[in-house]
């Protein structure tokens, strides 16, 4: 565990009707489980790694990562997985923040870490948002235990659950992404993206 460098945090805790199955962090791309793609590339760019979840009943437990059940029962969207690993590292020595990553995005950039730490420098620590193509990216995003207390106000007694609706309360920046291939945010919410997913990969390998 480095504490000079950020802690992680995957999303693996969202509903996915879509593709018709309960987690689709385990669901395999060409051999392997989405889960484990995304881990081979962030993990890499992190002190720690956490997995996020609705309830931790030992489905991840082959990850070998640190699970972090939300904090509220049901389902109600990325802020509450945020805010309850913000509140796991509360006081953890996290000084440089949290990145946020979704569990469905196995193209995630090998330098998304750094390029947040970059445009997030200053004393006012601000949570630092992804866009790409002009559409913002708010799973991909650098948080920091200050924000702490504004999202779990939002959490737990105004009952928001998405990311976007947090940030008109904290100071935050949005760094554009370059275009590239295969689309570093592409996420996988349907059985025909996971099909490009592994025409994309077979084009790279």
């Amino acid at each position: 565990m480095r504490t000079d460098r950020p802690a992680g945090v995957i999303l693996v805790g969202g509903r996915s009707s879509r593709m018709g199955v309960s987690h689709k962090a385990l669901l395999e791309l060409i051999g392997r489980p989405l889960l484990a793609r995304v881990i081979d590339r962030l993990q890499p760019q992190l002190g720690s790694l956490l997995l996020s979840c609705e309830t931790d009943n030992g489905e991840f437990d082959r990850f070998g990562l640190p699970v972090v059940p939300d904090l509220l029962p049901d389902h109600r969207g990325p802020l509450t997985g945020l805010c309850s690993a913000l509140q796991y590292l509360e006081g953890m020595g996290y000084d440089n923040g949290l990145a946020l990553c979704p569990c469905d995005a196995p193209f995630v950039p090998d330098d998304l870490v750094q390029t947040l730490l970059d445009a997030g420098r200053g004393p006012d620590k601000p949570a630092v948002i992804v866009s790409f193509d002009g559409v913002l990216q708010p799973t991909f995003s650098l948080w920091h235990t200050r924000h702490l207390p504004v999202i779990r106000e939002a959490v737990v007694f105004e009952g928001i659950g998405g990311l976007r609706q947090v940030l008109s309360f904290l100071p935050h920046r949005v760094v554009e992404w370059a275009p590239a291939e295969p689309p570093p945010f592409f996420n996988i919410n349907t059985p025909a993206d996971l099909v490009s997913a592994a025409d994309w990969l077979d084009r790279v390998r």
